[in-house]
């Protein structure tokens, strides 16, 4: 099972960021030890004074493929949820500014946290938000996407064999922001809580 990755999907969270909007996807990678499972808790590591969640939709693929084009690329993924890429920005911050590779602030144990996959919504265009200690902290739909669902998957697969039950986690809209020890978040699609989580 591979976790893919993508960033600077939303204009808006580009620029909160101060990063430059991408003409195109930019792909990054998670290892399996990454995915937190449903209904397990977030654990603050010790690594990182800085750590920010950044609500993504997530799509499940179904389908063995390679050089997937647009057209058939929904043919790909069965499941959405939302997820939560945890991100330790001081570490990512140090990585950016030496121009190296910053898999250790996006790719650490447990920074993929998933939520309960459900049916891939008919309309192309759904809200997803996220809950801190119940109260709203970020907000989001799919419309917004530089690149939707289904260029994700042809952009993806130039470059990387998709097989089912791989994973893409689809950017976040601009809101991000900090977690605590103590905080808890609740993720929605739509109206349905497809994911919740402690920071412990």
């Amino acid at each position: 099972m591979k976790i893919f990755a993508i960033g600077r999907n939303y204009a808006e969270h580009a620029k909160e960021l101060g990063n430059e909007v991408p003409s195109e996807p930019v792909i990054f990678m998670k290892p399996d030890t990454a995915l937190l499972e449903l209904g397990d808790d977030f654990r603050y590591p010790e690594f990182s004074q800085e750590i920010h969640y950044e609500l993504e939709v997530v799509l499940h693929v179904s389908k063995h493929g390679r050089n997937i084009s647009r057209e058939s690329a929904r043919e790909y993924f069965d499941a959405v949820t939302v997820g939560i890429d945890f991100t330790a920005r001081d570490l990512q911050a140090k990585c950016k500014a030496k121009g190296l590779p910053w898999e250790i602030s996006k790719s650490f144990d447990g920074s993929a946290a998933v939520g309960q996959f459900v049916q891939v919504p008919e309309s192309p265009e759904y809200d997803f938000t996220l809950l801190k200690n119940g109260t709203l902290c970020q907000a989001g739909n799919t419309r917004d996407m530089l690149n939707d669902c289904e260029s994700l998957i042809h952009a993806i697969s130039r470059y990387f064999t998709l097989n089912p039950g791989d994973l893409i986690f689809t950017g976040t809209p601009s809101g991000v922001g900090p977690v605590a020890v103590g905080d808890v978040f609740e993720g929605f699609l739509a109206d349905q809580s497809l994911l919740k989580c402690a920071i412990l």
